[in-house]
């Protein structure tokens, strides 16, 4: 009796599984990559059905090393599930990254910088630690968050003002970080808001972007882009998420 328990609850975590990889890989140009695969798999089995032995050797060749095959193959998709995984709030305790006065200087800068036009990458790091990010190309600060300095760091004559300052702990932490950038998958995204997907691929960080272009104001969380939000609306997200 014991065995067909753990029998049934063996297949239940197989297929939760099955369904969640089906689940990410049918958004993703992953699934496009999959269908090639069983095609090739097919192919396999008419060939060998046919007596075709060189072309059967060949995929022969090809399926032995499937395993190494689908992690080279799926390795984006593979990290972000992983990144999800890991992020999950069952794995980490919900703290206050932000006071209330905190998100006030952050918003009232960034409605500040929308109305003039000046570009801004802000990026709130929560669980995920933005340490390698601060090492490889930033400036480290360490200072109180204010609506004047973030102004300051963004302002066009700023030797900073090209990368991303990161928000740690309740601090600026560093400026002028350089984000990884993600696909544009066909959007019309500019660089700035390319580097807050990507980041946001790779963690569970939030990202603020201030366009000057078109002078909006927009957030990415968990590789989604929330544009034109005004005031109220950004300090109602950031209250949720921070």
């Amino acid at each position: 009796m014991n065995l067909d328990v753990l029998s049934v609850f063996d297949i239940a975590l197989v297929s939760l599984l099955l369904y969640y990889l089906l689940q990410r890989l049918r958004t993703s140009r992953a699934m496009a990559v999959l269908i090639g695969l069983l095609a090739l798999k097919v192919i396999h089995f008419i060939a060998g059905t046919l007596g075709l032995y060189t072309l059967t050797w060949l995929l022969s060749h090809v399926f032995d090393s499937l395993f190494i095959l689908i992690i080279v193959i799926f390795q984006p998709d593979i990290r972000k599930a992983l990144v999800d995984i890991g992020n999950m709030p069952l794995f980490h305790y919900k703290k206050r990254l932000l006071t209330t006065d905190m998100a006030r200087e952050i918003i009232d800068a960034s409605l500040e910088m929308a109305k003039k036009r000046v570009g801004a990458l802000i990026v709130f790091e929560r669980s995920v630690a933005m340490t390698d990010l601060i090492d490889q190309e930033g400036q480290r600060l360490d200072a109180e968050i204010s609506k004047r300095l973030l102004m300051n760091l963004f302002y066009e004559g700023s030797p900073l003002h090209d990368g991303a300052v990161i928000i740690s702990h309740g601090r600026i932490a560093a400026a002028g970080c350089i984000l990884p950038l993600a696909v544009a998958k066909g959007q019309n995204f500019g660089t700035r808001h390319r580097a807050a997907l990507g980041i946001t691929l790779d963690s569970d960080a939030a990202v603020l972007v201030v366009s000057e272009e078109r002078g909006e104001i927009s957030l990415a969380v968990r590789g989604e882009l929330q544009r034109n939000l005004d005031g109220d609306t950004l300090e109602k997200i950031l209250h949720e998420i921070l």
